[in-house]
C-alpha cells in the first residue's frame, strides 16, 4: 500500500516567484490545500537552506503537509522533514533509505523507463517523470517526452507516478488518462498571478473522477 498520501507537489523555486517573497506564495499554496513540498533550492549554501528550510518546516507543520527535502539528506535529517527527493546524481535510494530509516518518503526523479524501473527496484515511495510537456525549468533535462512516453512508465511500474513539465490544471485530465497519479508543479504554482486559484485549479481536477 503507498505511503504517498497527496496529488499535488510543489517544488520550490524562489526565483520563479515573480518577485514575491518565496515563504508568502508557499504559504498561499498550503492555504489553498497543497499537501506536499519540495525545497529545491540549489543554489543555497548549507546554513541558508538550512534556515529556509527551518521556515518552511514551520509552514508545513501548521498545514500538515509533507516537506521533503531535495537532495540533501543531511539537510533533511537536520529539519526532521519528511523525506528526500532523489536525481540521478544523488544517493542511490536503497542507500538513502539506510540512513534516513524506514519512516521518510523517497521521491525519485526519472527520464525514462529504465530510470523509472531502477527506482522501484532500489526502494523509491513514489517517482517524478518529465518533463511531459515544454517548459524552462526543465529545458536542461531535454526535450518534452509526451503523454505517449508518460504512459509507457506507467505501464511499466506501480509506484505512484508524478508527471512535471509545463503541468497545468487544464492539462491534468490528459496527464492522469496517460496513468500519472499527480503532478509536480513549478512555474505552475508559483509564477502564476494567483497562486492559491491555480492549487486549488490543480487539485480540483486532480480530484475529479473524469
Amino acid at each position: 500500500m503507498s505511503r504517498v498520501n497527496f496529488s499535488l507537489y510543489l517544488v520550490t523555486d524562489r526565483q520563479q516567484t515573480a518577485g514575491r517573497p518565496l515563504l508568502d506564495v508557499l504559504e498561499a499554496c498550503l492555504a489553498a490545500g497543497v499537501r506536499a513540498i519540495q525545497l529545491r533550492e540549489k543554489d543555497l549554501t548549507t546554513r541558508k537552506l538550512f534556515s529556509l528550510g527551518t521556515e518552511v518546516r514551520r509552514l508545513t507543520r501548521e498545514y500538515d503537509a509533507a516537506l521533503l527535502i531535495n537532495d540533501r539528506i543531511d539537510v533533511a535529517l537536520a529539519l526532521d522533514a519528511d523525506g528526500v527527493h532523489l536525481a540521478g546524481h544523488s544517493l542511490p535510494p536503497q542507500t538513502a533509505r539506510k540512513i534516513l530509516g524506514p519512516g521518510p518518503l523517497i521521491g525519485v526523479s526519472t527520464h525514462s523507463v529504465d530510470e523509472a524501473l531502477e527506482a522501484e527496484a532500489k526502494g523509491g515511495d513514489f517517482i517524478v517523470f518529465g518533463p511531459v510537456f515544454d517548459t524552462a525549468s526543465k529545458r536542461p533535462y531535454g526535450p518534452p517526452q509526451g503523454l505517449e512516453s508518460l504512459k509507457a512508465i506507467r505501464e511499466a511500474v506501480l509506484l505512484p507516478l508524478f508527471a512535471i513539465g509545463g503541468v497545468t490544471p487544464d492539462r491534468v485530465p490528459a496527464l492522469k488518462a496517460a496513468g500519472a497519479d499527480g503532478v509536480a508543479a513549478i512555474s505552475g504554482l508559483l509564477a502564476v498571478a494567483d497562486p492559491a486559484e491555480a492549487a486549488r485549479g490543480f487539485l480540483k481536477r486532480l480530484e475529479s473522477p473524469q
